[in-house]
This record gives C-alpha cells, structure tokens and sequence, in this order.
C-alpha cells in the first residue's frame, strides 16, 4: 500500500473540473485509490464521493493505493495533485 499526504493550494479547492480529471486520472489504474479527509474516506474514482468532501483551499487530504500499481499510481497522482491542485 501507498500513502501520500497533499495540502490543496487551489483556491477554489477541489471543485468540479480538477475533481473530474482527478477521478479520471485514478481511474487509469487497476489499484484501489481512496482519499482521507477529516477521518472520511471515500472511492477517488467517483465524483460524488469526491465532491462530497468539500475540500478546500489549505485542506490536507490522504490518498491511499493499494493493487498491483500502486507505485506508477501514486508517482502519477500525486503529480497531478500537484500540477492542478
């Protein structure tokens, strides 16, 4: 299992557009991949369940990956967190 921690620098937080290309991006990989945020987890790969934790700027989230790619999985997202969130 992998694990990384990301502080939302976007201003507007995690909201509809980075949400979507984020869920599709988690998506690509047969691993599971999940985010934490204030002891709520939920599927990275559904956008309600995404949506539905009202990140916002400054907010730290945990995303977890466990499966058979799990390294080029968390290389890989936690890029895009970073490009676009």
């Amino acid at each position: 299992m992998k694990e990384f921690k990301y502080t939302v620098t976007d201003p507007a937080g995690i909201h509809a557009r980075p949400a979507g290309e984020f869920v599709k991006a988690a998506s690509k990989y047969d691993s599971e991949v999940n985010i934490t945020k204030d002891g709520r987890t939920v599927s990275a790969k559904k956008i309600f369940g995404v949506m539905g934790l009202a990140v916002k700027q400054g907010q730290e989230i945990t995303v977890t990956i466990e499966g058979s790619d799990e390294d080029t999985a968390a290389t890989e997202l936690e890029e895009f967190l970073k490009n676009n969130l």
